[in-house]
């Protein structure tokens, strides 16, 4: 079943490439800010164009940046995107933090 509550494509892009442990990895370690592509792959056991695919993954969901110095690509965390992130999770949580309440309750009165 598909359900469209008018979720946020971009919303969607964040959370399909955290869906990888890899991508979360490299977000993690870009963190630090100014890694070369060609640096993060030496920390993967996998081809430098299968890390370049992770990183164009989280590019495109706007977790990360790239920016060209010289012959290399530097890649950095987006904060911006990572606290939106964090903001849909959190509103997520507190519907359901609602709703168990609510059920919370609702079991309290029938006992009653």
């Amino acid at each position: 079943m598909v359900v469209d509550n008018g979720s946020d494509e971009a919303t969607d892009l964040v959370f399909r490439a955290l869906a990888d442990a890899t991508r979360r990895d490299i977000l993690r370690r870009s963190t630090q800010g100014g890694l070369s592509v060609s640096r993060l792959a030496e920390a993967y056991s996998m081809s430098f164009a299968a890390v370049q695919k992770h990183v164009a993954v989280l590019e495109r969901a706007g977790l990360i940046t790239k920016e060209r110095r010289g012959r290399e690509q530097l890649v950095r965390t987006n904060p911006e995107a990572v606290r939106r992130a964090r903001q849909s999770l959190d509103e997520l949580e507190a519907t359901w933090r609602g709703r168990v309440d609510r059920m919370s309750q609702l079991l309290n009165d029938d006992a009653d």
